[in-house]
């Protein structure tokens, strides 16, 4: 392999890109883009969920209560109801997600210790957020009749119930923001789609375009144009990882608690094996738009929705487990959130990092492969 050789072709890349303005405004944009649009419009907290009330108690403890849900940050009280046929059609329509009724001597059944009934109607067509409103829906309810309850007993003179006193602590994300879960998780997405796309055009496009005869003319061997093509558009991508985190950090305020040196290192792991991907698809294509149709399929699909970015892979089918297994996203997307959010090392995420040496490794022989195979 002749280096000088190698610089003339990421040399003509690099030109080819800067005298395409519109190309290179578009790949640098992209990720930011992308991590603007996820970032606010993705999210998983559920919380000001409209809610209706039915009061048909209206004691100074149904007050308390109401006033609670109105005070929560989880609920935003919408409306409240006259008759149980409105609560029913503010939730048909859609104006709320939870209806809140309670029943008659709610504050009298309470104060003397007995079971009191509060329903709560939900919305199930959003199955996701109704299970979470409902756990603090119960939560609010529950913790106010312990107080109701402590509070009569006190004044009886009874003696006290002794009960189990949890002592909750959250580690690595305290507030439980769902934007710092996703925003390590998306620059994986963000820089898989852009690294494939940009490198899954760059050859078929040379073919298309009838230069790539005149580069088989020259004494250049298929590992220097790959490694060559490989230079200029592992600069744009590592760019877009600069990009990416900068934002992640600066803008959504995503706690960084690792080492940059190593977050630096497994991005440019991860873009390496992603651009050489793209390689393999634009060899084998030939064509700019199947090679950029097969990259997208072949990238994004699978970086959303099997790398454990959105969807926990412990719930998924064993089958589809398996299959996450040769998705690189799900091993980048562990080392990100450990990075970013727990801090931890070398010592913790050696095996990502082996995974994704090794991915690397046997793509970049694929596309070696596929390179040989077109030229001859």
């Amino acid at each position: 392999m002749n280096s000088r050789r190698v610089k003339a072709v990421a040399r003509k890349e690099f030109l080819h890109i800067v005298r395409d303005p519109r190309s290179l405004y578009l790949a640098l944009a992209t990720p930011l883009l992308l991590l603007l649009l996820f970032g606010y419009a993705l999210s998983l907290d559920v919380d000001q969920v409209p809610t209706v009330i039915y009061d048909l108690d209206r004691s100074s403890e149904s007050r308390e209560l109401v006033h609670r849900f109105s005070g929560s940050k989880y609920f935003k009280i919408v409306r409240v109801a006259e008759t149980t046929e409105e609560v029913n059609r503010t939730i048909d329509r859609s104006q709320v997600l939870v209806g809140v009724l309670i029943s008659p001597g709610f504050g009298g059944r309470i104060k003397a210790g007995q079971d009191a009934a509060v329903q709560l109607l939900l919305d199930g067509s959003d199955a996701n957020t109704a299970n979470i409103a409902l756990g603090y829906a119960q939560g609010l309810v529950t913790l106010y009749g312990a107080e109701v309850r402590a509070a009569a007993r006190e004044r009886l003179g009874a003696p006290e119930v002794k009960s189990l006193d949890p002592r909750i602590r959250v580690i690595f994300n305290s507030d439980l923001k769902s934007r710092n879960y996703i925003v390590p998780g998306l620059i994986a997405v963000i820089l898989m789609i852009v690294a494939a796309i940009l490198t899954s055009l760059c050859i078929a496009r040379e073919w298309e375009n009838g230069t790539m005869e005149q580069l088989l003319s020259t004494p250049l061997r298929p590992v220097e144009l790959l490694l060559g093509k490989l230079i200029a558009y592992f600069s744009i991508g590592m760019a877009d990882m600069v990009i990416a985190i900068v934002t992640g950090v600066f803008l959504f305020q995503v706690p960084l608690r690792g080492s940059v040196l190593l977050l630096m290192f497994t991005s440019g792991l991860f873009c390496f094996g992603a651009l050489c991907w793209g390689m393999m698809l634009s060899a084998a294509a030939r064509n700019q738009l199947i090679a950029y149709q097969l990259s997208m399929v072949s990238s994004f699909l699978p970086a959303f929705l099997l790398s454990g970015f959105i969807y926990s892979i412990d719930n998924m089918p064993q089958v589809i487990q398996a299959v996450t297994y040769i998705v690189p996203a799900r091993y980048f997307v562990t080392i990100l959130k450990g990075i970013f959010l727990k801090g931890v090392g070398w010592e913790i995420l050696w095996l990502e990092i082996l995974a994704m040496t090794i991915y690397g490794a046997v793509v970049f022989g694929l596309a070696m492969r596929q390179m040989r195979q077109k030229v001859a």
